[in-house]
């Protein structure tokens, strides 16, 4: 009903235009003028009287009007504004995957490790067509999201569509409450190259890197693969704290941009005290296109100042800010202020950061490797046993660079 509305909000409008149709509006004044006569209109005539209350109008209006400009601008009514307070308050029940509008359809950036939607299957690229039965494309992200959120133990039905194969799968999950390990699998893979995989960004994120990078660096560190595929990303302070462990005082990470100069500028700085850069290994960052936001600020900071060399794909481009707007009422409007820029001034969003060396490999080939990592592999067998074996080639690809580096000394110039 919302979406009929919407619609026929829209066509008044246009059958109303008159003049305006091919002049732009030079105030508010006119455009609140035409706004309150199409408003009056549906609000006498619209069939469902239910439905053609002002404030139901209203709301409708202020919803199609925010969605329209990107995915990440939403109005939010009091009870979705108190909802989206209490997830960031605490852990909330859902499947596990980060998703985004892209060529806009509803795209799954990452999935999760270690979470309902990861153990299904699902992989980076893959587009969700139906929640509940329910097509995305009459979707905001913002509804989709949270039809996809719920009880822990509660299930969602979801019909997506793999762009790499053209297969679409209708697929059963079963909510959990997400709580996942930031950094995982930090290790020795040769002698002296380390290894340590991020899979997002959150307020241990720091910490835990910091310890890691000590436990290796103690044992000998002399070259460090920093894996960030497939992480979606997280929070900005997060990002800035695992930027600085590897630049020295004073070194840009990332800055705020918005329409107007001096709106919505922020500027990231490392304070350079508990760097690593001292330590004297060369880096090499892993990224493909479930790299996103958080990862990509890390990534672009670290390629900017020339401390790593980026191996795999173009990551995904989603690098925008939002900014919160509380209303009178409890309802709140959330709406895209600025963008992230790396220190060299590149854009990230709808742009993406480009690795160095090229090395690509199906998000499905990663999945199965993650999979075989697992503790728990039993569940996944049956799908392991009928897949040729295979090899982490952007893994081999960043070991192999930065034997290079250390041969012949290129990282210290």
């Amino acid at each position: 009903m919302k979406r009929k509305l919407l619609a026929t909000l829209s066509l008044l409008i246009v059958l109303s235009g008159g003049a305006h149709a091919s002049e732009p509006f030079t105030n508010a004044y006119e455009a609140i003028g035409l706004f309150t006569k199409v408003l009056e209109e549906v609000h006498r005539n619209y069939v469902d009287t239910d439905e053609a209350g002002y404030d139901a109008l209203i709301r409708h209006a202020l919803t199609g009007m925010l969605q329209n400009l990107d995915p990440y601008s939403q109005f939010m009514d009091a009870e979705e504004y108190q909802d989206m307070r209490d997830d960031t308050a605490g852990s909330f029940g859902g499947i596990g995957i980060v998703i985004s509008m892209k060529d806009g359809l509803l795209t799954v950036v990452s999935p999760m490790e270690d979470t309902p939607g990861f153990r299904a299957g699902i992989v980076s690229g893959d587009v969700i067509l139906e929640v509940d039965k329910q097509e995305t494309r009459e979707l905001s992200l913002s509804d989709s999201v949270k039809l996809m959120r719920g009880e822990p133990g509660t299930d969602v039905q979801l019909k997506t569509l793999r762009p790499s194969t053209h297969k679409v799968e209708e697929i059963t999950i079963t909510r959990e409450e997400i709580d996942v390990a930031s950094v995982k699998d930090a290790k020795m893979v040769q002698d002296g190259i380390g290894y340590i995989r991020i899979t997002q960004f959150n307020e241990p994120t720091g910490t835990d890197l910091k310890a890691a990078l000590k436990t290796l660096v103690d044992e000998g560190l002399t070259g460090l693969v920093l894996d960030l595929r497939g992480n979606p990303g997280g929070l900005l302070t997060s990002a800035a704290e695992v930027a600085e462990l590897f630049l020295p005082r004073g070194k840009l990470i990332v800055f705020t941009k918005g329409r107007e100069a001096g709106s919505e500028d922020r500027r990231f700085t490392s304070n350079g005290l508990t760097h690593y850069t001292a330590k004297n290994f060369p880096m090499v960052i892993l990224i493909n296109g479930g790299s996103a936001s958080a990862s990509e600020i890390v990534a672009g900071a670290l390629q900017d100042h020339k401390r790593a060399m980026l191996v795999g794909e173009k990551t995904f481009g989603k690098g925008s800010v939002q900014s919160l707007v509380p209303l009178e009422d409890g309802s709140a409007v959330k709406l895209t202020t600025a963008k992230y820029y790396t220190p060299s001034e590149r854009v990230i969003h709808d742009h993406g950061i480009e690795p160095d060396h090229t090395v690509t490999m199906p998000a499905e080939d990663l999945f199965l490797l993650r999979i075989q990592e697992a503790q728990d592999p039993d569940e996944t067998d049956e799908l392991l046993n009928t897949e040729p074996e295979i090899r982490d080639v952007q893994l081999d690809a960043a070991i192999g660079a930065l034997k290079g580096m250390i041969i012949s000394q290129e990282w210290k110039k």
